[in-house]
């Protein structure tokens, strides 16, 4: 695999057994209050970031995803902890990374917050991002 500056991210989920590399080029970064990614964190709110498919690649453990969807829009977690490890998107041509399962500090950081319309109601958002009730077009 070919990474544009060469800098590569580790990730992992929490006990080990499935391991990522992906390319320090995400194109987008947010936090996501849906109740969907509240649900599936155990958290106010996902910290994700988007980069193409093929520049992420699971580097151990694929014989221990779970996927909860189809073959062209699924999350992926790890079956033995349950870690969120990256969620399939756009028909394929994208990934969602949980900024929380990477090992390595990227460069990007979330520049707003979406689906502010339905957050959890006991959780203030404290910071000057920009809000979005829903998905900003």
């Amino acid at each position: 695999m070919k990474y544009a500056d060469g800098r590569k991210l580790a990730g992992k989920c929490m006990c080990g057994a499935v391991q990522y590399v992906v390319a320090d080029e995400f194109l987008y970064a947010m936090n996501c209050h849906c109740s969907n990614c509240r649900r599936t964190t155990g958290s106010a709110f996902k910290p994700f970031a988007g980069i193409e498919r093929e520049k992420l690649t699971i580097s151990a453990g694929e014989d221990a995803l779970m996927r909860f969807g189809g073959a062209q829009n699924h999350d992926a977690h790890c079956k033995l902890c349950g870690s969120l490890l990256y969620s399939l998107v756009r028909d394929g041509a994208f990934v969602h990374v949980p900024m929380g399962t990477l090992v390595d500090d990227p460069t990007i950081r979330p520049t707003r917050h979406i689906f502010v319309g339905s957050k959890a109601s006991w959780f203030t958002i404290t910071d000057d991002l920009p809000q979005f009730e829903e998905f900003p077009m």
